[in-house]
């Protein structure tokens, strides 16, 4: 996916802490939160997404510390999705 495309998801569709599902075309799909941290500027003109897993979100809330996450090339996202 283009940046254009996964940034109008984000700002139409979830707010900082929604778990959405990730969809990729080589692999399983991935359920979690996008993050913005300081590098968030830069990760994005290069179309890289910080993630947190699903299975990490309550340590990422609770520390809020930047080694739960997992960077993403947006190019093999093909979907977005808000979970339920």
């Amino acid at each position: 996916m283009e940046i254009n495309s996964i940034e109008k998801f984000l700002n139409a569709n979830t707010k900082a802490s929604t778990v959405v599902n990730i969809h990729f075309k080589n692999r399983a799909t991935v359920t979690g939160i996008f993050i913005s941290h300081n590098d968030y500027s830069e990760l994005k003109a290069k179309n890289f997404w910080r993630l947190v897993v699903a299975k990490n979100i309550d340590k990422w809330k609770k520390d809020k510390n930047i080694e739960w996450s997992r960077l993403f090339h947006g190019s093999v996202f093909t979907k977005l999705s808000v979970a339920k």
